[in-house]
This record gives structure tokens, C-alpha cells and sequence, in this order.
């Protein structure tokens, strides 16, 4: 919840978190509104999805090694490929060897 960013313009003292958030939003000319999180329920239930799902392009040679990996690859599309990937610790163990 980001509440506080509403009001980080006209408080007197900051935290270092919200200094932060200052120095990156300075250079833009910014309206921040907030919205509660039971107004923004899409948001909300996207940021909580487990796994990592992710729209990507790749080439015919990226989904060989991939296979390799015994990494199992959903495709779908035309112009592109769809892939359903959630990296597991014992896939990062044997990407790094």
C-alpha cells in the first residue's frame, strides 16, 4: 500500500523510502492518485498471481535448449510463441552448472 505517496510533495520530513520515491519522481510531472485496493481489484489479483507467466518471442534454437533443460514449453500463435514458464529452484541449480 502506497498511501503515503499521495502526500509526499507537502510532508516536511521524509523517510529514506520515501526520499527515494522523490528523487525518481522529481523529473516528471506527476498527479499521483490513490486508489484504495478494493477499487483497483484487477491490479490487486494480478499482482498476487503465483508463478511467473509471461507473453515472450523466441527463436527455434532458444526452444531446443529450453528442451534440454526438460523445461516444459506450452506454444501457441502465429507470429510468436506463448509460453507458460515457472523456474523451479532445481531448474536454476542446473541452468548454473
Amino acid at each position: 500500500d502506497h498511501k503515503s505517496l499521495k502526500y509526499i510533495f507537502t510532508q516536511r520530513e521524509l523517510n529514506i523510502r520515501q526520499r527515494r520515491w522523490l528523487e525518481l519522481l522529481k523529473d516528471y510531472n506527476t498527479n499521483i492518485q490513490y486508489h484504495p485496493r478494493k477499487a483497483n481489484v484487477v491490479a490487486d489479483a494480478l499482482s498476487r498471481k503465483s508463478g511467473m507467466i509471461a507473453g515472450i518471442k523466441v527463436e527455434e534454437e532458444i526452444i531446443r535448449d529450453l528442451e534440454r533443460l526438460d523445461i516444459k514449453l506450452y506454444v501457441r500463435g502465429q507470429h510468436g510463441y506463448w509460453a507458460s514458464l515457472r523456474v523451479e529452484p532445481d531448474l536454476i541449480f542446473r541452468i548454473k552448472e
